[in-house]
């Protein structure tokens, strides 16, 4: 990337200074008053999440005094509660908030690459966020099929809030899938492409390498997702058959014929166990950062400095991949393992932390 003179960038800086309320505050393309905007619309979709929660904990931990929670109530609080917890307050709240205000502060960049497309990116998790909370008031109430939304109970007769909420919830996941798509690509231009000089990926802070890595797991996660949304959408507004299977009479046999619910949760999950380290690895990086600035001991520096260091990296590597095992007692053994004797499980050169 070639190197842009300061003088040389005023002309490109016009969004920095806008001229009224509405340009600086409302169709704001300064990627700090879009963190903000996407962080303050998160946390009141956390703050709505969190109002459901306490209903329906109360209602179990008193069910005698908190007696106005019904089943079919019950069912739609839980499902609305995990779905903005998952996709509307964390995700949005650390990729779209911390990303946002981020990236550019510690990349040296002016702004985002797209400054137009970052703008639209927000104002497309809104209209995502304005459609769920519009399930609350239509006949019926928002959806009740579970926060994973598992065809054929998400669209079958029975099931709370199948007349409008379960329309509302799947045209929701679709835009804010799309929000998420143009925020996305442009974080990952931005940090490829918009550095400044010296900062090389090696030399980037943790905080931006976990948005980073998030951001590419939701590139390839979030649209399984879209299509699972879309093609439930389709089967219960228009009658297809890409997940409800139709059973046919013949004779004294039944067979089954259409589509499969498996392949919903294969779609879904493609995106459901990504989006675990969606959230996570940012929030990881951040604290990584703040630790090693701050902490006055040397074990808090740890995770910071074993990634930074390249001699260093690999005991680290060997941690995490000891996460993904199934057993607990085998994790634990590996991570003392990496920790203490780094070279039964990494290569000769690499230093104990």
């Amino acid at each position: 990337m070639s190197y842009v003179p300061i003088a040389d960038r005023d002309h490109e800086q016009e969004h920095h200074d806008p001229q009224s309320f509405i340009t600086k505050y409302i169709w704001s393309q300064d990627h700090k008053v879009i963190a903000i905007q996407y962080g303050g619309t998160a946390i009141f979709t956390g703050l709505v999440a969190m109002v459901l929660s306490s209903i329906f904990r109360l209602q179990l931990g008193f069910p005698d005094v908190f007696n106005f929670v019904d089943p079919t109530e019950y069912y739609q609080l839980v499902t609305m509660h995990g779905m903005i917890m998952i996709v509307y307050m964390l995700t949005a709240l650390l990729l779209g908030g911390f990303g946002n205000y981020l990236i550019p502060l510690q990349l040296g960049a002016r702004d985002m690459v797209f400054p137009f497309l970052n703008m639209l990116s927000y104002w497309f998790f809104l209209l995502s966020v304005i459609i769920l909370m519009a399930s609350f008031f239509v006949e019926g109430g928002p959806t009740g099929a579970g926060w994973t939304l598992y065809p054929p109970q998400s669209i079958s007769e029975g099931t709370p809030g199948i007349d409008g909420g379960i329309t509302l919830m799947l045209l929701s996941l679709a835009v804010f899938i799309i929000a998420f798509t143009m925020g996305g690509l442009n974080y990952v231009t931005t940090i490829l492409q918009a550095r400044c000089k010296g900062m090389t990926l090696m030399r980037m802070p943790l905080s931006i390498w976990g948005i980073f890595v998030a951001t590419i797991l939701g590139l390839l996660a979030f649209p399984a997702l879209l299509v699972a949304a879309i093609m439930t959408l389709l089967d219960h507004l228009i009658g297809t058959s890409f997940f409800m299977p139709e059973m046919l009479s013949m004779g004294e046999a039944n067979e089954y014929n259409g589509g499969s619910p498996i392949l919903f949760q294969h779609l879904f999950w493609f995106f459901g166990h990504p989006e675990v380290y969606i959230v996570a690895l940012p929030a990881f990086g951040i604290v990584s950062d703040v630790l090693s600035v701050h902490a006055r001991k040397k074990y808090l520096w740890l995770p910071h400095d074993g990634m930074g260091d390249s001699s260093n990296r690999w005991p680290i590597i060997c941690c995490l991949g000891a996460s993904h095992v199934r057993q607990w007692n085998e994790s634990l053994f590996w991570i003392f393992l990496c920790n203490y004797n780094p070279d039964h499980c990494c290569t000769n050169s690499a230093q104990s932390v």
